[in-house]
């Protein structure tokens, strides 16, 4: 390894640097203060043995850092985004406890989950049959017993889809504005019970327009 090291050119005045002992040996870095068109700037290695290593430490010669190039300027006709005039930071995603354990970017964990849920009037759970192994909660017992249920495993962020009555539905879907609907009910009975539950809710029309679509169908 050293034979296929190059050795600093004498004209360059190079300056030792000490660092850390590896395992096996140990290396003194020689950085150029200057460069010409014979030698360009770049770092030399040269090994080094641990009594000198050891005497470099002892003398007191602490390697100064490299020089931070300066950034390049950017192209003309790049427009200048100013600051914003905020007088507080905005971290809505670090209010609670709740919501930082849900954005960290740290790890992956339960807490990092959102379980989708299925809702509806009744107060029975009943299978969805595109869907194997899915059911459709009852909001009063069969959510809350689910959402009891994936807390204790650490997952405490959940995403509702709720199953609106025929009845109900309209071609502008005016019953997502009820603030007595199924979804409006079902959200404040579970803050009511888990106030740090985080409650995703759907704002497709899907649910509540009688042609299906996620939003209004027009005839123009």
């Amino acid at each position: 390894m050293a034979s296929s090291i190059p050795k600093p050119p004498s004209a360059l005045n190079c300056q030792s640097y000490v660092g850390l002992r590896p395992p096996q040996r140990t290396f003194n870095f020689c950085l150029p203060q200057a460069a010409t068109k014979s030698f360009p700037s770049r770092l030399f290695v040269v090994r080094a043995s641990d009594s000198d290593f050891e005497a470099a430490v002892v003398a007191g010669k602490i390697p100064q850092a490299p020089p931070v190039p300066p950034k390049p300027a950017a192209p003309v006709g790049t427009p200048v985004v100013p600051s914003l005039p905020l007088h507080r930071r905005p971290r809505r995603n670090r209010k609670s406890p709740a919501m930082r354990s849900a954005f960290q970017e740290t790890s992956i964990s339960p807490a990092n989950f959102v379980y989708p849920l299925f809702i509806h009037e009744g107060e029975e759970d009943t299978p969805i049959g595109a869907m194997p192994g899915c059911y459709r909660l009852g909001w009063r017992h069969g959510l809350v017993e689910e959402v009891a249920k994936a807390r204790d495993v650490g997952v405490n962020s959940i995403v509702l889809f709720p199953k609106i009555p025929d009845a109900l539905k309209s071609p502008t879907g005016d019953e997502a504005y009820n603030e007595n609907g199924l979804v409006p009910r079902t959200i404040r009975l579970l803050k009511d019970k888990y106030p740090d539950l985080i409650i995703y809710t759907d704002v497709a029309l899907d649910p509540y327009s009688s042609d299906g679509h996620d939003g209004i169908v027009r005839e123009d």
